[in-house]
Formats: C-alpha cells, sequence, structure tokens
C-alpha cells in the first residue's frame, strides 16, 4: 500500500527545496521534504495518502527544471 512519502529522482542538481514545495505543493500539502541540494535525490511527504497518490500520478515522468523526473513511493523498490 502506497504511503505519504515519495522518493523523487534526477532532479536537477541546482534545485532547492523549495522548488519542491513549489511542485509538489499543487498536488497537496508538503509535509516535509528531505534532500541534500546537488545529489539529484529527494524524498516529498505529503499530507495525506490521497495527496501523495495525485502527486505521483501527476509527477511522475513530468519535465521540472529540465529534467524527466522520477516520482515513486518511498517504500516501492527502485527499478532502473
Amino acid at each position: 500500500m502506497p504511503g505519504r512519502k515519495l522518493y523523487i529522482g534526477n532532479i536537477y542538481c541546482m534545485a532547492k527545496k523549495n522548488h519542491l514545495r513549489d511542485l509538489f505543493g499543487k498536488h497537496g500539502r508538503v509535509q516535509a521534504i528531505n534532500m541534500i541540494e546537488g545529489t539529484g535525490y529527494g524524498y516529498v511527504e505529503m499530507n495525506n495518502v490521497a495527496e501523495a497518490i495525485n502527486a505521483k500520478k501527476a509527477l511522475d515522468g513530468s519535465d521540472f527544471m529540465e529534467r524527466v523526473i522520477r516520482v515513486k513511493y518511498a517504500d516501492e523498490p527502485l527499478q532502473f
């Protein structure tokens, strides 16, 4: 079952937490963002599971700062 926490991959190296907050905030309330800037990945925790599902559906494979980002549930195994 999906959770509220999402893994975000392929983030542009110059992206900041506020960029992710703005992007994911369009799909619900963002509770927390964990990201080390410049690493290319991070985690966004949404307010509830429904908002996380909506954000994943809307943003996985979308263009963000000239990069195609990957959005997965944090507990979902990554496939390369």
